[in-house]
């Protein structure tokens, strides 16, 4: 916690901008002294508020929070630094949102593996009234991730960021692979 640091001063002490008078006044300096060190942690943190909301700046509990405001579930298994890159890209993420390129880096970020995606889609348009469309009839989603030696991921909570992130109505199938 932020203000439990022992010590902390603050760079605006409250007695130096009172009248001389109440400076030489010692039970009004240590009156001010006292809200100097209750005010101290507060100013600290508004003096450092861009580094509060740079994820890889900020501390521990504060990325967290961070993810909440920007609407991102992160896992509390996944250790610090896969926490702040998922932060640092939720935003980016958000326009790539139900595309395969915005799903192909969110398993790469999740998992830290090389990710392999197969669909059967496809965009094109026409002048010409029923033309041809690309891709198959039936829509498909493979997703295949290649995983750094030893290690590990947790299957249903892949199966599950898939299903949330893909399209509602394509099927998906979901393959882990250990380099």
């Amino acid at each position: 916690m932020r203000a439990a640091v022992a010590g902390l001063g603050t760079p605006y002490p409250i007695g130096t901008l009172l009248p001389a008078v109440f400076q030489e006044d010692p039970a009004a300096m240590r009156w001010t002294g006292a809200l100097d060190e209750v005010l101290a942690p507060a100013i600290s943190t508004l003096d450092c508020l861009a580094s509060y909301t740079d994820p890889m700046l900020a501390p521990a509990d504060f990325v967290r929070w961070l993810a909440g405001w920007l609407g991102t579930v992160l896992d509390e298994n996944w250790p610090l630094d896969r926490q702040r890159a998922a932060v640092a890209h939720s935003v980016p993420l958000y326009r790539l949102r139900g595309t395969a390129e915005g799903l192909r880096t969110l398993v790469e970020l999740v998992t830290g593996g090389d990710v392999e995606l197969t669909e059967s889609g496809g965009v094109c348009w026409s002048t010409a009234p029923n033309a041809s469309l690309p891709g198959e009839a039936v829509a498909r989603l493979s997703v295949r991730v290649t995983l750094p030696r030893g290690a590990s991921v947790d299957i249903t909570a892949l199966e599950e960021l898939i299903v949330a992130e893909k399209p509602a109505h394509v099927p998906h199938g979901l393959e882990v692979v250990e380099r």
